[in-house]
């Protein structure tokens, strides 16, 4: 039987029973070869052109908003050109799964209603300092959460979910300009089986980090994580993305390789002696709440919450979602 290359008409290969003969001229061997470098080349130019070139970009968030269609209220401002940025790259610039994705995170917000959770509500899971936003921000200016998994507090899931979405979201408000990112610092320090939360609270967390808020985390550093936690990372870090994982980084403080890591990222004199620094880190839960009182204000007036409404009204901090009518949107399920 012989076999020919329509591709490249001289390339003939004859099939004998179980024998293979390759008979072909050098000349056309290297032009073949040659053309499949070229094709190669410029399939791999495209695909590099079509994700880091800015026009290629920008044509991409106008496809996204005219594919979303018409929003008003929170979702109008929720919906920026730096937020739809952040959704395409999650999803490697597919403007179709973008789409799905903020769709899907639209729909949470309607109806979870971050921007209205308020300090007082979430404040008796924070008494302890097993998670508060830092008073200083790192090398690229980017706002701090520090995480104690000792210091847990609560075995409820909802108040531990709760608690995190109003950090995220007050991290988020406390940005530099142009700041679409904060890092993370997980101090270890006394945790345990006893004092880590349920492989379910876990795994909702992740998917409300992953699905809600993406490229949001810049990176996050495990410090000094005990033996026993690896047994529990093991069991959560299937439910993260590739790219996630590559955002955590593992820190231990005799480490020479992790200390120098530490000092790319910040500067040693802001960070707290827990994290290799010369800081101090003291958590005064009053002082904190003072803080974020005062935040809990910032957020209501960039929202446009009415809080006289919100309270008195919808005392448990839910409201009508303003967002222009989407079938499609309504029909979503979150997956």
């Amino acid at each position: 039987m012989i076999l020919e290359s329509k591709s490249v008409p001289k390339i003939k290969i004859y099939m004998v029973d179980q024998d293979f003969s390759l008979f072909l001229s050098a000349q056309n061997l290297l032009s073949f070869l040659k053309s499949s470098i070229l094709l190669v080349e410029m399939f791999l130019r495209r695909k590099h052109a079509q994700k880091d070139d800015p026009e290629q970009r920008d044509s991409k968030v106008s496809e996204l908003r005219a594919a979303i269609g018409p929003l008003s209220g929170r979702s109008s401002k929720y919906c920026t050109d730096a937020c739809l940025r952040r959704y395409l790259e999650a999803r490697n610039w597919n403007v179709d799964k973008a789409k799905k994705m903020l769709e899907e995170t639209l729909k949470w917000r309607s109806t979870y209603k971050p921007e209205e959770i308020r300090w007082h509500e979430v404040a008796h899971e924070g008494e302890t300092g097993k998670a508060s936003r830092a008073n200083f921000h790192d090398l690229q200016g980017r706002t701090v959460l520090i995480m104690r998994p000792g210091m847990q507090n609560s075995t409820s899931a909802e108040g531990n979910i709760r608690h995190l979405v109003y950090l995220l979201e007050n991290a988020i408000m406390n940005l530099a300009e142009g700041q679409e990112q904060m890092s993370w610092l997980i101090d270890f320090t006394g945790f345990s089986l006893n004092t880590s939360v349920p492989i379910k609270t876990a795994r909702d967390s992740i998917y409300i980090l992953q699905g809600h808020y993406p490229e949001r985390l810049a990176v996050a550093f495990l410090y000094n994580p005990p033996k026993i936690f690896e047994a529990f990372y093991k069991a959560t870090r299937y439910f993260l993305d590739s790219k996630t994982v590559e955002k955590v980084k593992f820190v231990y403080p005799k480490n020479k390789d992790s200390v120098e890591l530490m000092k790319t990222y910040f500067d040693v004199e802001n960070l707290p002696s827990e994290f290799g620094g010369t800081g101090t880190l003291k958590y005064d839960h009053e002082e904190f709440s003072r803080l974020m009182a005062q935040d809990d204000v910032k957020t209501a007036k960039f929202w446009g919450v009415d809080e006289k409404h919100h309270h008195i009204a919808n005392g448990n901090g839910h409201s009508v979602a303003e967002v222009a009518p989407q079938p499609a949107l309504v029909a979503q399920q979150a997956s």
